[in-house]
């Protein structure tokens, strides 16, 4: 038994290490690229940008969760690109009328607001530069737009953002794009 779960072993690193070889070079701030993904090879200015772009995309949610999406134009750069359901929006004013347009059509609806719950996971980030990050992610959302108070997810999404660290040393996410590969198709 002890030598299947060693065979069995070998074969998942092999196929862990060739899965790490298609993945694309990152740059790091000193020039050099390395191969994938690992947080262990980040130096420790990328570890800090790491950690504020990660409180940058928890925030986000919060705010989506918490309060509508109210507060995401302080989350976004003047220039930002954010699409959401295939409308991209151009700049900090079009991503604060969208959340609070949104926020007024679900107040007219006969069952209100619906609680909102977005939980992120497999954050990936990618670096360009010292200022300048994509992120990839996956976004498990819970709705009760059903009316039902029910915990299974209305939707699972892959996302994509650019997040770039502002002259205020803030960072903010200057592109947002999402899509949807599962979707609870209303009954």
């Amino acid at each position: 038994m002890a030598v299947k779960s060693s065979q069995s072993a070998s074969r998942m690193l092999a196929v862990r290490a060739s899965y790490h070889q298609d993945w694309p070079d990152t740059r790091l701030l000193n020039g050099s690229t390395k191969k994938g993904w690992n947080l262990a090879k980040f130096n420790l200015e990328q570890v800090a940008a790491f950690v504020a772009v990660q409180e940058l995309i928890n925030t986000w949610a919060h705010d989506l969760d918490m309060h509508n999406g109210l507060n995401i134009a302080a989350l976004v750069t003047d220039d930002c690109l954010y699409t959401v359901g295939n409308t991209p929006l151009q700049g900090r004013a079009a991503v604060e009328k969208s959340y609070q347009d949104r926020l007024k059509r679900l107040s007219a609806e006969p069952t209100g607001v619906p609680t909102l719950r977005h939980m992120i996971s497999n954050l990936c980030v990618s670096f360009r530069n010292a200022h300048e990050v994509s992120i990839t992610f996956s976004l498990l959302f819970f709705t009760s737009a059903s009316g039902r108070n029910v915990p299974d997810p209305a939707a699972v999404a892959d996302v994509r953002m650019d997040c770039r660290r502002e002259a205020d040393e803030h960072w903010r996410i200057a592109r947002f794009d999402s899509n949807q590969p599962f979707r609870r198709v209303p009954v």
